[in-house]
């Protein structure tokens, strides 16, 4: 049986956002879509909804390799990313650059393996 995980799971914590950009559905999309580009995934669709001024965002990218999602808090600085990836694209690049473009000022990163090929089932 091989010890290699099926995907890969990223959540990422961020904090000392500024809270204009977590307000922003436009920014948080394209950042989001550039990371998972940048990751080797391809996006199926998006699903972005803005509560309003001076409120957050919360989206979700579908992907062919499964998903990226975050949900804002602007009166935070906070914003909960849920980045989880199979095949060859790559969910720490992807977790990486949108720490990286919205410049938080502390990033937490909990990382987990997920499901073992040649486990029944798992192929």
């Amino acid at each position: 049986m091989s010890t290699t995980p099926v995907g890969h799971h990223v959540l990422l914590d961020l904090y000392g956002v500024e809270a204009a950009w977590l307000g922003d559905c436009a920014l948080i999309e394209a950042v989001l879509d550039d990371a998972a580009r940048m990751a080797g995934a391809r996006v199926l669709g998006t699903r972005f909804h803005p509560f309003g001024p001076g409120q957050g965002v919360t989206g979700v990218l579908l992907l062919a390799e499964s998903h990226i999602s975050i949900h804002t808090w602007p009166e935070h600085g906070y914003a909960a990313v849920d980045v989880f990836m199979c095949g060859d694209a790559e969910a720490m690049t992807a977790a990486t650059l949108i720490g990286e473009r919205l410049r938080a000022a502390r990033i937490e990163v909990r990382e987990c393996a997920r499901g073992l090929r040649g486990e029944p089932g798992t192929g």
